[in-house]
């Protein structure tokens, strides 16, 4: 029995044009929602997102600002917050991840695209992030606890010394410091191939925005470019890299701009590294873990050229990558 979905099939069927609809799976999610396509007069995607779990008025918010930037998301058709149903339109079945593995020579267009996407979201955001709440420094620092707790602790048995702790703790601050020294823009927060759909006009569609934060302005081309379910030879991130910079209108250096590039990318990839390890330890989701030997070798890479980030390597390096693999599923 599946309660919500007779609900949620219920609650379409009594929308205009949308009486003989049967919700079809559209596509899975890390989180509590789902996602389901029904057919009227047009596509629509129906979304089931429990509201104890998900804040769909921040959805509901952040894409009317998407929007009136012409950023191209999800126009949301009908809304009822006290059950958790969603009616939006749909932007396509092609996901940026799939078309990139079908066709990776189209990685340019589909990149460049994206990229001046997250351009205009920066320069038109500015009239509303200050209206999203703060990427801060606590939320900084319990993202890399889950990677300490998650990861670390509960599924490799890892276990620091007293000196660990100290150093782990002072990695933390350098990339912490980082963060919430880098010019504050309007952030997706989780821009990357998954979320990003390939339409014919008005390239890419932008989905899962409603965790938008006022934070640091390298996080989602990182996001983007060190992606932890595709990855890009060095010289072609480094040449997108260069497109945004050149692009982004803050007075920083190259060279200023790939180390906050890589320092935002490191504090990311062992959030992520956590958050799939708590997906199956938590949630019995076992699908994401495949993912972490990827994510963390973004951090295996660009840790060494840190000293004060020595401890992390050595980490990554020495102690998780090594045993990893024996643990996946």
């Amino acid at each position: 029995m599946d309660e919500r979905l007779d609900l949620l099939t219920g609650w379409v069927r009594q929308l205009d044009g949308l009486a003989a609809a049967e919700p079809v799976p559209a596509s899975t999610d890390a989180s509590f929602r789902r996602y389901f396509r029904v057919q009227g007069r047009d596509s629509y995607i129906a979304v089931d997102a429990p509201p104890a779990g998900e804040d769909n008025q921040s959805f509901i918010t952040v894409a009317g600002y998407l929007r009136t930037m012409q950023i191209n998301v999800p126009q949301i058709i009908e809304a009822d917050l006290e059950l958790g149903f969603l009616l939006i339109s749909d932007l396509g079945s092609v996901q940026y991840l799939a078309e990139l593995e079908r066709n990776p020579e189209a990685a340019t267009d589909l990149y460049t695209d994206a990229i001046d996407t997250l351009l205009l979201m920066q320069s038109g955001g500015n009239e509303f992030r200050n209206a999203l709440p703060v990427y801060d420094e606590a939320l900084l620092r319990f993202e890399l606890s889950i990677f300490r707790e998650w990861l670390c602790d509960s599924h490799l048995g890892i276990e620091f010394s007293g000196d660990d702790e100290t150093s782990w703790e002072a990695c933390c601050d350098v990339l912490v410091s980082c963060m919430l020294q880098q010019p504050r823009v309007f952030m997706h927060r989780d821009y990357h191939s998954r979320n990003l759909m390939v339409t014919a006009e008005n390239n890419p569609g932008v989905l899962d925005f409603q965790g938008a934060l006022n934070g640091p302005y390298s996080y989602d081309l990182v996001s983007l470019l060190k992606d932890c379910y595709i990855q890009w030879p060095t010289e072609f991130v480094d040449k997108m890299l260069t497109r945004f910079h050149d692009r982004c209108g803050h007075d920083v250096s190259l060279d200023e701009f790939r180390r906050d590039f890589e320092l935002a990318g490191i504090q990311r990839q062992l959030k992520a590294a956590g958050l799939f390890a708590r997906l199956l330890h938590r949630d019995a989701k076992s699908g994401y873990l495949k993912d972490v030997p990827r994510t963390l070798g973004y951090v295996a890479e660009a840790s060494p050229r840190y000293a004060e980030l020595a401890f992390l390597s050595d980490l990554i390096n020495e102690r998780v990558l090594p045993v990893l693999p024996e643990t996946l599923p």
